[in-house]
């Protein structure tokens, strides 16, 4: 696949592509910090992210036994709607399937599961250097709570 055959909506996870520190965080204390890459698969067709990370010493016993690193998300376009979807999977054997859309400098992801809503909210900044979100999850798909902070900044 070249740039004239590549669909069009796949340009706007350029933003993505690199390699970044991660940290994720409760009120602000660092709970897990890592490293994860966004890199182009078959010539531009997929993104492909690999990311790794290591608890603190401080984290809580809990947060510690359910780390999900490291993880492989593959993330792609339907050409028909022009909506994007990432299938996930992690070192704790789950795997998902999430909607998610780059627009207006914000990066969502979200999947609606009865019963155990999820959504990833990410602005980035100015320079497209950082990306400040948090994941949040709901029993019914309308009532949303924080589980965690997580910053991206880039590195390469």
């Amino acid at each position: 696949m070249n740039d004239r055959t590549r669909h069009q909506a796949l340009a706007a996870l350029e933003p993505l592509v690199g390699e970044w520190e991660v940290e994720m965080s409760i009120d602000g204390k660092a709970l897990t910090r890592g490293r994860t890459t966004f890199e182009w698969l078959e010539d531009g067709s997929f993104l492909l992210q690999h990311a790794d990370a290591e608890t603190t010493e401080d984290a809580p016993v809990g947060w510690r036994d359910n780390t999900p690193f490291p993880l492989t998300s593959v993330i792609g376009v339907d050409d028909s709607s022009g909506e994007f979807a990432m299938l996930y999977a992690d070192s704790r054997d789950v795997f998902r399937i999430y909607r998610m859309s780059v627009a207006g400098g914000t990066w969502k992801l979200w999947r609606d599961d009865p019963g155990f809503f999820q959504r990833f909210i990410g602005e980035f900044s100015e320079d497209r250097r950082t990306i400040a979100g948090r994941w949040e999850h709901s029993p019914d798909g309308s009532t949303w709570e924080r589980d965690f902070d997580m910053t991206y900044r880039r590195t390469g």
